[in-house]
């Protein structure tokens, strides 16, 4: 059994869709980051950074791995599901693991701080992280013109990738030019695991609509205060 701490996020759902495509045994610990409980230090103790998402394998000895990218990995290697074998095709997924790692979760991120949650609109850095998601988002669109996939067969790279570019809208990036992405984005969406795996652990979905919903302004409110913390 595998205990998961995570929150209705992108880096949140990398995790729990991985664990409803690999059909393994877990059980869901909501961590409400708008309350401030991933600074408690219960959980502290699990996540030295204070971050989700974050699992407890009680199977191997209650080992606890934080850093979605690193759970990702870890559970790929535990069950040899969603990564190859092979020297080059391990490496292949991990290179598109690592370029959303590092580029389109942080630039969509600090998009959506700058665009959604900043009460003082600096356009300068909105257009700055909006611009560099969507060249990041493009370079996506350039690999799948040619590839079903990111990195050969279906594996961790897409829906790492697919989390986060799934919620183009909330950062204000228009894809209506990038049909591969778009694609891509349907295929995914339609597996039964990742709309499982999107729900958990609450269904936001309806807060990615381009509306102005009350339940949307309220989410913002909180979002807003923890980012300017």
């Amino acid at each position: 059994m595998i205990d998961l701490y995570t929150a209705a996020t992108p880096n949140g759902w990398k995790a729990s869709v991985v664990l409803e495509e690999m059909e393994l045994a877990y059980e869901v610990k909501q961590v409400r980051i708008l309350e401030g409980e991933q600074r408690k230090p219960e959980f502290l103790a699990i996540n030295p950074n204070g971050r989700i998402p974050a699992i407890v394998d009680h199977d191997a000895d209650d080992f606890a791995v934080f850093e979605s990218g690193a759970i990702l990995l870890y559970l790929a290697r535990k069950t040899g599901r969603l990564m190859p074998s092979d020297a080059k095709g391990a490496s292949l997924v991990t290179q598109w693991l690592m370029f959303q790692m590092a580029g389109v979760g942080p630039m969509m991120g600090q998009a959506n701080v700058y665009f959604r949650y900043s009460e003082t609109k600096i356009q300068s850095a909105i257009d700055r992280y909006q611009n560099e998601s969507k060249r990041l988002l493009t370079v996506l669109d350039t690999r799948l013109a040619d590839n079903e996939y990111l990195a050969g067969d279906y594996s961790i790279a897409d829906i790492a990738n697919w989390c986060w570019a799934r919620t183009h809208v909330w950062s204000g990036v228009d894809i209506t030019d990038l049909t591969n992405l778009q694609r891509w984005l349907e295929t995914l969406a339609a597996r039964p695991a990742c709309q499982r795996g999107v729900v958990i652990p609450e269904d936001v979905n309806k807060l990615l609509a381009n509306d102005n919903s009350e339940e949307k302004e309220k989410f913002v409110a909180g979002a807003r205060n923890m980012v300017s913390e």
